[in-house]
């Protein structure tokens, strides 16, 4: 049985400013990488927050039919947001326990429609911690971000 993985990072230059996201997606088969598939993309004038969420975004838009995928990311913030608070936010109409917006909700609403299609397994990794395939997502999203530097 053939699995997926997509390793995603978002990076941004000033928080706001350029930003980038990256996605290393991976088809692996008996623990062996059997095929991989690399993407990138940027912005202008983003958050890091944006750009990471943006990343997880891609890696499931990608996908051209329902699958069983596991998305690897170093945000505390994605993964606490879709595995958690999501519920409540939808629940309270996007709004926060607070009552107040949540922010992004435009991701977040992309983010929630893009994984019903599919079965997703979120795990978080520490960043920068020698994990070759998140330093790879890593560097596709610095260059994503290179074409919207000053």
């Amino acid at each position: 049985m053939v699995e997926l993985v997509a390793h995603t990072d978002g990076a941004c230059s000033g928080n706001p400013g350029p930003g980038g996201w990256g996605v290393l997606l991976e088809a692996r088969q008996d623990g062996k990488v059997i095929k991989t598939r690399e993407l990138k993309g940027g912005a202008a004038e983003t958050t890091n927050n944006r750009m990471e969420l943006t990343a997880a975004i891609m890696a499931l838009e990608a996908l051209d039919r329902p699958a069983t995928i596991t998305i690897v990311t170093d945000s505390t913030y994605v993964k606490n947001g879709v595995t958690s608070w999501i519920h409540g936010w939808k629940k309270n109409g996007w709004k926060t326990a607070n009552r107040k917006p949540v922010k992004n909700v435009d991701l977040w609403q992309r983010l929630d429609a893009a994984q019903a299609r599919h079965d997703v397994h979120w795990t978080w990794i520490k960043g920068h911690a020698g994990h070759d395939e998140n330093e790879r997502a890593d560097e596709l999203a610095r260059a994503g971000m290179e074409p919207f530097k000053a």
